[in-house]
């Protein structure tokens, strides 16, 4: 889209339909792939079959969720909701944990530990501008690359052709078939990003997956029986897992779940400086912390994974200049819409580990990318590369050999080898210790 935003810099005005709903729809092209992902990721470390009926309905929530979630920040309900052009959706930042106890504890555990970090992040709200100097960029840059970094290793394996264990040990893991359909989407996409503008560049991920999607049915990779089998209307489930309440567990969500409230702070404040030139009010960042954790308690009670702000939405706003809440509320009821629709979820859960590897290879490699950036607004003194180094080496160290702490309880075993869980308490506690007279 073009720059021709004049008179759209305050969120309560609505932009003409045919303008608002192109615009709408962009914002979700630029996340949807983003969002879906976090759930497939989450339901193979649960062993939940790939194409299942359980991981069609974890992608579904995830899409129906970012919706209501995003109605939550842009309508808003009494102080719930920043009423500003914040799209949300399912977050990459706990991928880490979830994964982690979704693999040893369950889905159930995991869930329960979203609903209540959900609601602790809610409570955040009336106190998140008195706590945010525990979170700096150092803090929170270190927490975005560890999660970059942690995650990178499963989007080689994805491309490869999977990262269950039976799919590595299958002949056809690393094929060169594999690998031609997951650089397909790397190319398409990059192609896209760079050689395009507007919509297709904010899509480029999206257009990217498709192109391999093609490719890999042509080569006879793709089944659409789960599409013929799945129903055309959702039925919700409440707690679907049941509800299992494990203390670790929701320590380890919570941790994460007060970084990722930092950061939707950042992503509230970028958006008033993207789109109408000035700072967030008070009212504004807490009405933003409370719909991101009611988001994700709500989305917890019914399957899905936690949200948070997308700051690829951010940028939108700023390239559009439009801060219209109400073209952010329409793409909200787009997502909305395909998130009560099986068929749609069932559609995404029928492509080929390949072409998702493609496209996550690029978006963990973005999120990595994300953190080095947030780390390069820091002074590099030899008190804070002294907090980097310890924090990235144990935390991703205990991730590359578990066996360290295998003595260790379960749980506390789990979220000590989840590389984020370890690298956010080292960095929140180091920074809070140290001194900060010691110049490079």
């Amino acid at each position: 889209m073009s720059d021709t935003s004049t008179g759209y810099s305050d969120p309560n005005i609505t932009p003409p339909m045919g303008e608002a709903v192109p615009l709408g729809l962009q914002h979700v092209l630029a996340m949807f792939a983003s969002n879906v992902t976090p759930s497939v990721i989450v339901a193979g470390a649960a062993g939940l079959a790939f194409g299942g009926a359980e991981q069609v309905y974890l992608i579904q929530m995830a899409m129906l969720f970012a919706g209501i979630a995003t109605l939550f920040q842009t309508i808003g309900v009494g102080p719930v909701g920043a009423r500003l052009p914040i799209m949300q959706g399912t977050s990459f930042a706990f991928v880490g944990v979830l994964a982690g106890i979704a693999a040893t504890q369950g889905l159930g555990v995991a869930l329960t530990s979203c609903v209540i970090a959900g609601l602790i992040h809610f409570a955040l709200g009336s106190v998140i501008s008195s706590i945010r100097s525990w979170f700096p960029p150092l803090v929170t840059g270190l927490v975005i690359l560890a999660i970059g970094l942690y995650l990178i290793p499963v989007g080689i394996k994805y491309a490869a052709g999977g990262a269950a264990d039976f799919q590595m040990n299958a002949d056809s893991f690393g094929s060169m078939k594999h690998w031609a359909v997951a650089l397909t989407v790397i190319v398409v996409a990059l192609v896209c990003k760079f050689r395009t503008t507007g919509m297709l560049s904010n899509a480029a991920i999206l257009i990217g997956i498709v192109a391999g999607y093609i490719l890999a049915f042509i080569l006879g990779m793709v089944s659409f029986g789960g599409v013929a089998k799945a129903s055309w209307i959702i039925g919700l489930q409440v707690m679907p897992y049941g509800f299992e309440f494990n203390l670790g567990a929701v320590i380890g969500v919570t941790l994460v779940s007060i970084v990722s409230a930092v950061e939707t702070v950042g992503d509230a404040s970028a958006t008033t400086k993207a789109g109408a030139g000035r700072d967030a009010t008070d009212e504004e960042i807490s009405g933003a912390t409370y719909a991101d954790g009611l988001g994700t308690a709500v989305a917890g009670v019914f399957g899905g994974l936690p949200n948070t702000s997308f700051s690829q939405n951010v940028g939108i706003v700023g390239m559009t200049g439009i801060m219209s809440r109400h073209v952010v509320s329409i793409a909200g009821l787009i997502m909305v819409i395909c998130g009560l629709l099986p068929k749609i979820g069932a559609l995404i859960a029928s492509m080929p580990m390949p072409v998702l590897g493609g496209g996550v290879i690029v978006m963990f490699g973005m999120v990595a990318a994300a953190g080095m950036n947030v780390l390069s607004e820091v002074k590099m003194t030899r008190r804070n590369m002294v907090i980097i180094a310890i924090s990235l080496t144990v935390g991703l160290g205990l991730n590359l050999v578990p066996s360290a702490v295998q003595y260790l309880p379960g749980i506390v075993k789990t979220l000590a080898t989840s590389a984020v869980a370890p690298t956010a308490f080292l960095a929140i506690i180091l920074n809070q210790i140290l001194p900060e007279d010691v110049e490079a």
